[in-house]
């Protein structure tokens, strides 16, 4: 008989960088979960993917144990590392920060195809280039 599901939680945490300091430790803690276990297996699971925001949702089952199950980086992370900027634009109408070209929007947007609601790699274009455009960041 499967494991009953106590909790769902969503969380973006740096990749290898977990730590038991808030903002962290307190919600794993109200869930329940044995925070140094998380931490180290987090830590251990994701050092490849060190510098990387790694979203990551976490099932908490009924007798206190808890499966991760990760996902690709935000989409705006990803941008931002392809246009070489270290934040999109607050006036994203009027000051642009940056630009990238449409292959580097097609390697953003293949990159994140498995998070995306989209059939085929024109539709994720579509999506990321909505995303660049949010942040002020231009297609050339």
């Amino acid at each position: 008989m499967a494991k009953k599901v106590l909790k769902m939680m969503k969380l973006q945490v740096p990749a290898g960088k977990a730590t038991p300091a808030p903002p962290l430790g307190p919600s794993l803690g109200q869930a329940g979960i044995n925070i140094g276990e998380f931490t180290t297996r987090f830590n251990e699971e994701t050092r490849d993917r060190m510098g990387e925001i790694v979203p990551v949702v976490v099932t908490v089952y009924e007798d206190r144990s808890f499966s991760l199950e990760y996902k690709k980086a935000p989409a705006s992370y990803l941008i931002m590392k392809a246009a070489g900027i270290q934040k999109g634009s607050g006036k994203n109408a009027s000051k642009k920060v940056g630009s990238i070209t449409k292959a580097q929007l097609q390697q953003v947007a293949e990159e994140k195809m498995e998070d995306l609601n989209a059939n085929d790699v024109e539709a994720a274009m579509k999506i990321m280039e909505g995303s660049a455009r949010s942040m002020g960041v231009e297609i050339k």
